[in-house]
């Protein structure tokens, strides 16, 4: 397969929101506001500052994609890329396509002098995610993830926790 991998353009947007859309689907069993994420993924597209997406393109249309964004380390005094919305087309998966999407990724970061490494988060459940993660040479860390998801509604924001399990 001629595989080119690339930085995303505008152009690359309904494909990239598409990608999402299934990637919650399959991996959360959520159903995703199409008009959201074609927003949300135009924004990050416009605003660099953000981050950017990585496709796989095979000369016909757009196969895979990973999205990085940038967390600051006060430690380290440089940049955590992370990596996000990793999603493969399932028809071409296990042909490496994320190996040569997380390759381009890791010679960006190893150039840059701001970056002091790559993290990504995967479903605890996601088995096969993982082995492929480990095959390319990441590593699972010895962090969880914690989050706190804001509803946003017209009369005002209200908090809730992103799942309904009791804390302990």
């Amino acid at each position: 397969m001629n595989l080119v991998i690339r930085h995303a353009t505008p152009d690359d947007a309904p494909a990239i929101a598409r990608f999402n859309v299934a990637l919650a689907r399959e991996t959360e069993r959520r159903t995703l506001n199409r008009r959201l994420v074609a927003l949300g993924v135009r924004a990050l597209l416009n605003e660099p500052h953000h981050g950017f997406y990585v496709v796989a393109d095979n000369g016909k249309k757009i196969v895979g994609m990973t999205m990085v964004t940038y967390e600051w380390s006060d430690w380290l005094n440089r940049q955590w890329w992370w990596l996000q919305s990793v999603y493969v087309d399932p028809s071409l998966r296990r042909s490496g396509i994320f190996g040569k999407i997380h390759a381009y990724i890791e010679e960006l970061a190893a150039r840059a002098d701001n970056v002091c490494g790559i993290r990504l988060y995967a479903e605890k459940d996601n088995l096969p995610a993982h082995r492929t993660y480990r095959s390319i040479g990441l590593s699972p860390s010895n962090y969880g993830v914690f989050e706190q998801l804001f509803e946003r509604k017209k009369k005002g924001v209200k908090s809730r926790p992103s799942s309904n399990r009791p804390i302990t």
